[in-house]
């Protein structure tokens, strides 16, 4: 088969990796990981841009690099060949190679923070990420706050903007065996002592993101679009199904 992957480039290095041992020729393009900053829409209109720009021949199946993100991938819309899609809520599920173990760890540690190479290396300090935060009003002062939003919105929003040092307590570092060094493990221990907390570093699983690029498309694991058919959301462990496009 011929495949084109599609997909945020936070997973760069480990689609990189599974690509070079992939018995598939995959053709690649990676969209940045700020663009899950702005909203739904414009997301899901970037990404359904680069799918319908994919011809039939050559091309037998687009893969896509994400999971449902939010909402952000509901209604991408299948055209002449079909998408696939790792039954996943988020990146965090391809990085741990299972929903399963992905929430199994969640459950078990509330107020966990996941990091992985990709995430510092193309996720932090991007020119898109520091737009995204300037426009949700992280990293603005009270006094910008105000002249933004009014005296009662802006300490609304300030109490809001807080409100992660109360939900997250841990940064977990996910080793995917692609690091060149430990300096991106390093990094989020001392952010975890900057703000005080626990830090643990696991291993991660290649086994879903080798599965989406090498062909291997079980039910249970992902969703296959079949043209004319579109992604839907689903509230059960199927994560996501699919529904007649109109």
């Amino acid at each position: 088969m011929r495949l084109k992957l599609i997909s945020c480039d936070v997973l760069y290095r480990e689609m990189c990796a599974a690509v070079a041992r992939s018995p598939h020729q995959v053709d690649f393009e990676f969209l940045p990981k700020g663009l899950h900053d702005r909203d739904s829409a414009e997301m899901l209109a970037e990404i359904q841009a680069m799918v319908d720009r994919v011809a039939a021949p050559p091309y037998d199946a687009v893969v896509l690099g994400y999971g449902l993100c939010g909402t952000g991938l509901a209604g991408l819309t299948a055209r002449a060949i079909p998408v696939v899609l790792p039954r996943a809520h988020d990146c965090i599920t391809l990085f741990l190679g299972s929903k399963e173990r992905y929430l199994d760890y969640f459950n078990n540690h509330p107020g966990v923070y996941f990091k992985t190479t990709g995430w510092i290396e193309r996720g932090e300090g991007s020119e898109m990420s520091q737009l995204a935060l300037r426009k949700w009003g992280l990293g603005m002062s009270r006094a910008e706050l105000v002249a933004k939003y009014g005296e009662e919105n802006a300490d609304f929003l300030a109490a809001e903007l807080e409100n992660y040092k109360v939900t997250y307590s841990q940064f977990t570092f996910i080793e995917m065996g692609v690091e060149a060094d430990d300096r991106f493990e390093r990094r989020t221990q001392a952010d975890a002592r900057e703000r005080g907390w626990k830090f643990e570093k696991i291993r991660g699983d290649m086994s879903l993101i080798e599965s989406l690029v090498n062909g291997e498309w079980d039910d249970g694991r992902f969703l296959v679009v079949n043209p004319g058919w579109r992604i839907a959301a689903r509230y059960d462990d199927g994560i996501v199904g699919v529904e007649k496009a109109v």
